[in-house]
């Protein structure tokens, strides 16, 4: 090979090798721009998770999320939250520490329960849909408002600012930082000041408009007593005794199993309901004079031997509030005072051929003591009340007030009454001083004054005065209840009997029910997006 062959070969060989080692660095370089990019997209996506978390927690997803539509309004999933909330708040606030009996799990999320075993809705359905239902009825009544450019007076716009500014006293008191946070963890993520404002200002201006509606509604003489004669017993009050004699009383033998339970025979229970009958006629056949025989007859009875028994007196009850097993005689027009009898309680069960089986339980024996037809005038009255001062708070969280503290806050009311009986005495100096004393925040800017106030409105203290008999204009008095002491200034009868007040309410209750309803069917709700709602809650816990 020459010269020149092998300088050309060395050329080749050496270019060969330096395409190999470029090779090599272009490799590499390929292999650190992937590492590069797939650094970028982890950072990325690290990043993308963090804005993520960070938005779900902000609850900019729930307050601009639609969750459903009233008409053409759209309702975010923070605000229906608000609604979803109240209802299952609403709901565990009735049953307590017996939530278990209503068939809930508090371990086990809303919307994994189910609730109605023949749709198959979980109980997470059951309470949207009573938020929706109450959120229809806000908004037709609130929709209707608007329509009639009705706007809320000053006095409640200002009592919505100031429930709103006290949240953040609330807050804290409850340990969370603002008001933003107390709300939050109440109703949920999205939920903070501003849609909480909308939800209360949404109820309350319905519920402003409501109550002024309804006391637009006035109804003649003629109308009431139009309504009076449909059905006398309705707007009259029974006063009676009556005492239960349960079958179970009387059941002997039996059959203990082994957990403690003891179970009767057929003939076993009639005998006793027999001897249940038996008891019920001997008090009968007493034919007592009064409650305090049959309360005599009653102890004597074998099977109270061993306890103390007497009757229960239900006096000045309303038609409405009448036992349903005694109603029909307790409320019979020829019913006199000192009527006395035996009535049966029975249930009636229904088996799955449509047949029906009736039970007695046992057996009332009813003392009849007298009713009212409630056509007395409803009084209005002046109060100052002066709070009790001192005391302490027991264990489950009231305040309890000593007799010497509660002697000190009557020896100033007395003090106040003295100053006032021997001034000018006169209504007028009344309610100026109500207004000046009274810390009633009911009553200490109108002077004090309640009008038509009826039976059982104010707490037994309070009303025992009220309708005192022999009371005239301007008798004054001094009243001790738990709120603390009140001074009273007796202004006189209205010009309303408690029967046509009656009346007059359900006359109303039944228009505003009927305007509210008609008002709600022209209103559509349609659930669009509820997955950002609080449907997976756990009641016993947070999840």
């Amino acid at each position: 090979m020459s010269a020149s062959e092998k300088k050309k070969l060395r050329h080749e060989q050496y270019a060969t090798q330096m395409s190999e080692k470029q090779k090599q660095e272009v490799k590499e370089a390929k292999k650190l721009r992937l590492y590069t990019i797939l650094f970028a997209v982890v950072i990325a996506l690290m990043i993308c998770v963090v804005i993520a978390t960070s938005v779900m927690e902000s609850g900019i997803i729930q307050r601009n999320t639609t969750a459903a539509t009233i008409n053409d309004t759209k309702i975010s999933a923070a605000e229906l939250n608000h609604y979803y909330m109240d209802s299952v708040n609403q709901f565990t606030q009735q049953f307590g520490n017996y939530l278990a009996l209503s068939g809930i799990d508090p371990t086990k999320p809303l919307d994994e329960q189910v609730q109605d075993e023949e749709t198959g809705a979980t109980w997470a359905d059951y309470f949207m849909e009573t938020a929706t239902n109450t959120m229809k009825r806000m908004y037709a009544v609130y929709n209707e408002a608007v329509a009639q450019g009705y706007t809320l007076s000053e006095e409640a716009a200002s009592n919505l600012d100031m429930s709103i500014n006290n949240m953040g006293a609330y807050a804290k008191m409850y340990g969370y930082s603002d008001a933003d946070s107390y709300i939050k963890a109440i109703y949920g993520k999205g939920c903070n000041e501003k849609t909480y404002r909308k939800y209360a200002e949404v109820q309350l201006i319905a519920s402003e408009f409501s109550k002024d509606h309804s006391e637009a509604l006035n109804y003649d003489d003629a109308a009431l007593r139009e309504a009076d004669a449909e059905d006398p017993s309705a707007y009259s009050s029974f006063s009676y005794n009556s005492y239960f004699l349960p079958a179970s009383r009387f059941y002997e033998g039996g059959t203990k199993a082994e957990d403690g339970n003891v179970t009767y025979s057929e003939e076993e229970m009639a005998a006793g309901l027999a001897a249940c009958k038996a008891a019920a006629d001997e008090l009968l056949a007493k034919k007592p004079t009064s409650v305090e025989e049959l309360d005599s007859a009653i102890a004597a009875l074998p099977v109270n031997a061993e306890t103390e028994a007497a009757s229960t007196a239900y006096n000045d009850t309303l038609f409405k509030n009448v036992n349903g097993v005694l109603r029909d005689w307790v409320t019979d027009a020829n019913r006199a005072a000192g009527d006395v009898t035996v009535i049966a309680n029975e249930t009636e069960t229904a088996a799955e051929d449509g047949t029906t089986t009736k039970t007695t339980n046992g057996y009332y024996v009813v003392y009849f003591t007298g009713s009212s037809d409630n056509n007395f005038p409803l009084v209005n009255v002046r109060h100052i009340l002066l709070p009790y001062e001192g005391g302490t708070t027991d264990a489950n969280g009231q305040t309890i007030y000593t007799d010497e503290e509660k002697a000190a806050t009557k020896a100033k009311a007395e003090e106040l009454l003295a100053q006032f009986t021997a001034g000018e005495a006169t209504e007028d100096a009344f309610a100026a001083l109500a207004n000046e004393k009274s810390t009633d925040t009911g009553s200490n800017k109108n002077g004090g004054l309640y009008e038509n106030i009826y039976p059982g409105q104010m707490v037994p203290t309070f009303n025992d005065w009220c309708f005192a008999e022999g009371h005239k204009a301007g008798d004054t008095g001094i009243v001790e209840s738990d709120y603390g002491v009140h001074i009273m200034y007796f202004v006189g009868n209205s010009d309303v009997t408690y029967r046509d007040y009656m009346i007059t309410n359900n006359l109303r209750d039944a228009d505003m029910l009927k305007w509210q309803d008609e008002l709600t069917e022209k209103v559509t709700v349609t659930l669009t997006n509820t997955s950002n709602v609080k449907t997976d809650l756990v009641l016993g816990g947070n999840k």
